[in-house]
């Protein structure tokens, strides 16, 4: 065995092989992990939940919790016990820990969902590495950081893929599935199972800027930006002829202040950097000066617009 795991390391493309996911350690108890690890764990996989402290952690689980107290509310109004049954069957799937290199000793997934940070990243997935076994498969929840870069800390870049999930996790219904030139077939099916035994929609991504959602959606939202700085619309209008001309749910303006502008920016300087001169991928003025100012959006109660 000692043997097969040294010939593993030194030649990983020999070694992946379809994984069965049944077990997932998402690391990252914020808003993403929480919510990927309340849907993993309503799909019957067992969960651990690692964060850097037991507050952090209480805090995730406390989310989950209330998450599925709504979902009660509607699916068990008439049925109180059959409700609480059905949240403790659920919760009982979720193990929390802080130790993150403990947690990935026997786990068939290690999920990242934590601060959009190259090197944080790669520093993590490079000491879950030397951990995890064999099988064990690594994917990142990035939205706009190439997954090859973060993979490149490993020695398993056969076994290392994206898995984009959006926000509210719960609610929402895609999963972008992304693999790297390095990424072995099995490794693919296995996470693109795994999105389906979840209950989503996977579809295929390369490991492209913003893959495809938001490859598409920062440019369009960049674009109502610079429209409204060279005056050919106010934001109000802008935001009120997408909605009904083009039946979109919100307009550019109220879903950058949703997204985050701090978020908006972080990806577009980034793709800017990556790809210098792109027309697509130029940064905004305005947009840098409401960040610079602390307006941030919907979270700090100012944005485009002013929030209550």
């Amino acid at each position: 065995m000692a043997f097969f795991t040294q010939i593993c390391r030194s030649f990983s493309t020999s070694c992946a092989r379809n994984v069965v996911i049944k077990h997932v350690t998402i690391i990252g108890g914020g808003q993403m992990g929480a919510g990927i690890a309340q849907v993993a764990a309503s799909t019957g996989h067992m969960v651990t939940l690692v964060d850097t402290s037991e507050d952090i952690l209480k805090k995730s689980v406390k989310g989950i919790e209330g998450s599925l107290r709504r979902v009660v509310k509607k699916k068990f109004a008439d049925k109180p016990e059959a409700g609480e049954e059905f949240i403790q069957n659920i919760l009982k799937n979720v193990a929390t820990s802080s130790d993150a290199k403990a947690a990935v000793q026997s786990t068939d997934l290690v999920l990242e969902a934590i601060v959009e940070n190259l090197k944080i990243k790669q520093d993590l997935f490079s000491a879950l590495d030397k951990i995890a076994p064999e099988h064990t498969l690594f994917a990142s929840n990035t939205s706009s950081l190439p997954i090859t870069d973060i993979a490149s800390s490993t020695t398993r870049l056969d076994r290392f893929g994206g898995l984009h999930f959006f926000n509210p996790v719960p609610m929402m219904k895609l999963i972008e599935v992304i693999g790297t030139s390095s990424t072995s077939q099995e490794t693919f099916d296995s996470l693109f199972n795994f999105s389906k035994a979840l209950g989503k929609t996977p579809v295929s991504c390369k490991d492209t800027p913003g893959f495809i959602v938001n490859r598409l959606l920062v440019p369009y939202m960049m674009e109502a930006i610079r429209l409204h700085e060279r005056g050919h619309g106010s934001k109000e209008d802008i935001d009120i002829a997408m909605k009904l001309g083009a039946g979109y749910p919100m307009g550019p303006f109220e879903l950058l202040d949703y997204v985050g502008l701090d978020t908006s920016k972080f990806i577009i300087d980034g793709w800017s950097a990556m790809n210098p001169g792109n027309p697509l991928f130029e940064q905004s003025e305005l947009l840098n000066k409401l960040v610079a100012e602390g307006k941030f959006g919907k979270k700090t109660g100012e944005g485009f617009y002013k929030y209550k």
